[in-house]
């Protein structure tokens, strides 16, 4: 058995699940808090764990540049070398090779690349990603895929689909199967229907573990997006799970759980953490903003957290005032701990069938905006 995928419950398109690995359940709908260079940035390993997350992503490009795969399966694998003993996820590295405009050669064979660190060439195959992955010892392995720019034209998106689904089937060919571990094929197709229909078709015909939706959240905006989620996620397997990769905003996530999506992941908790953003029920929160001054309440009513539990938006907005790394730690603490609050509501509300009145009022909350009298 590879990964085990579990469907509990349905409501509507969404779907209450279980992942099974090597290293434990995921619960979906599940977020995955990012973990580029095999940290959270701000976070210790337990406190994401403290936050309710049961799995993280880790970064191929930026490991097999620093340390090096090499060096991490020497140190035992990525769950020991960063004291992470739940699941892993990890990126083919694709997405960061083409995002290197100017520094990188794509072929039929791979990309060609010079590092953003050294200057060095590295050359990512979808054989090289598939090895590298695998000396990482992470359970979910990624396809390599090339990301469709946005816009795209029609040629250019068939062009690029076509060379990542060949690319699909030499990751699938070059992953070695065992017990608890998995890889998933990526859907592109960029906004085009047929192409979207094509690319599940070629990945359904290699067979995959699990699917995911790739080439979104790449500039074309909430609407778009969600008129490719109206019927990506249904031309996948129903028995396997589906990630949508980089998404999002909490607005994009129960958007796109309504349409049948199982798996997240994003940078932003994590990066609005280090700028001064809070997430909270009822939107965003810029701790900067002079009207927390002398505000003695917590950041969010009912949160959990260390930061709502035990300091005021006073403390919080003095700290950020100073740069002090503490406002950091504590704002990227909430934020995640948000997020794994949203996916536990979101799965409650599926499992309970009332999954429609609880989008409502997550849209209604979010709507009201969080300017309060003090």
């Amino acid at each position: 058995m590879a990964l085990k995928y579990e469907i509990v419950k349905k409501c509507g398109k969404s779907r209450l699940g279980k992942l099974h690995t090597k290293h434990g359940i995921v619960h979906t709908p599940a977020f995955m808090p990012v973990g580029t260079c095999a940290t959270v940035k701000a976070m210790m390993p337990e406190s994401v764990a403290a936050t309710g997350a049961e799995i993280l992503l880790g970064n191929t490009y930026h490991l097999m540049l620093r340390p090096g795969a090499d060096l991490v399966q020497k140190m035992g694998g990525l769950h020991k070398f960063m004291n992470w003993d739940k699941p892993i996820l990890t990126d083919s590295g694709g997405f960061q090779v083409m995002s290197l405009t100017g520094l990188r050669k794509l072929s039929e064979e791979g990309v060609t690349f010079s590092s953003h660190v050294d200057g060095s060439k590295h050359f990512l195959s979808p054989e090289k990603s598939m090895e590298i992955q695998y000396k990482l010892d992470s359970n979910i392995t990624m396809a390599l895929d090339e990301c469709t720019p946005f816009p795209a034209t029609y040629e250019q998106a068939k062009k690029s689909v076509e060379m990542s689904m060949r690319w699909a089937k030499r990751s699938r060919d070059a992953f070695i199967d065992r017990d608890g571990y998995g890889i998933f094929g990526i859907q592109q197709g960029s906004v085009f229907e047929d192409l979207r229909r094509f690319s599940a078709e070629k990945l359904k015909e290699i067979g995959f573990d699990g699917y995911a939706i790739g080439g979104l959240a790449v500039g074309e905006g909430q609407e778009a997006m969600f008129k490719v989620l109206d019927y990506a996620p249904g031309l996948l397997p129903e028995d396997k799970p589906r990630y949508l990769m980089g998404v999002g905003r909490p607005d994009d996530i129960v958007g796109a759980v309504l349409r049948g999506v199982d798996m997240f992941d994003c940078v932003m908790p994590t990066r609005s953490g280090r700028t001064a953003q809070a997430f909270t029920a009822f939107g965003p929160i810029n701790i900067r903003n002079a009207r927390h001054r002398e505000d003695p309440r917590p950041l969010e009513e009912g949160c959990d957290c260390p930061l709502c539990k035990n300091y005021s938006r006073a403390y919080i907005h003095h700290l950020q005032k100073c740069n002090e790394v503490l406002a950091v730690m504590l704002l990227t603490w909430h934020n995640i701990r948000y997020y794994q609050r949203l996916m536990a509501g979101l799965r409650q509300a599926i499992e309970e069938d009332r999954l429609e009145a609880f989008c409502q009022e997550f849209y209604a909350n979010q709507a009201k905006g969080d300017i309060a009298e003090i």
